[in-house]
């Protein structure tokens, strides 16, 4: 499809699936390369990484922990620039490397306020990995570690994005038609 209807907007395909798989086999064998011989805790933040997280996983060749933690910014297609937790990590991260899985960076405010949390808890290293970035939009310090892709500063939905909860489950990636 290259033309999809959510609610009351319509998207166009940005980026295809086959795309994507090869970007995210990419990272993965980069973080491969960073983790041989390591079993790091890779924490997947839903809802919206979780497509990513688990092609990601299938890709590595490490045995990691996998752990899930929410966190909320959004509301329809704006941030509110607040970071809720919504669900998140009770297992301790003590003397652990940890690998952040996140969908999209855009404002970075999300990932800014989680990093703190995870040092809290005593992780001994801390990775960003994401599957898109917008770096036209950041509005805060902060280093990307893997990144699969950078994309201009549009909204999108498909391949775990959503529009207020519509749209994670196409597997190509949609723009906002303009």
């Amino acid at each position: 499809m290259d033309r999809i209807h959510i609610l009351d907007k319509d998207f166009e395909v940005s980026i295809k699936n086959e795309t994507i798989q090869e970007r995210v086999k990419a990272l993965a064998e980069r973080i491969n390369q960073d983790y041989e011989g390591k079993n790091p805790i890779i924490i997947c933040i839903l809802n919206g990484a979780f497509m990513f997280a688990a092609d990601l996983v299938r890709y590595l060749t490490f045995q990691p922990e996998i752990l899930f933690a929410r966190f909320s910014s959004y509301e329809g297609t704006e941030t509110t620039g607040q970071v809720k937790e919504v669900m998140g990590i009770t297992t301790s991260l003590a003397g652990r490397d940890v690998i952040i899985v996140e969908d999209i960076v855009d404002t970075g405010i999300t990932m800014y306020n989680v990093l703190p949390l995870m040092r809290q808890k005593g992780a001994s290293s801390i990775k960003i990995a994401c599957l898109l970035q917008k770096p036209e939009k950041l509005q805060v310090d902060l280093a990307i570690d893997y990144c699969a892709m950078e994309i201009p500063n549009d909204f999108i939905v498909g391949y775990g994005l959503d529009y207020d909860g519509f749209g994670r489950n196409y597997k190509d990636i949609y723009s906002l038609a303009k």
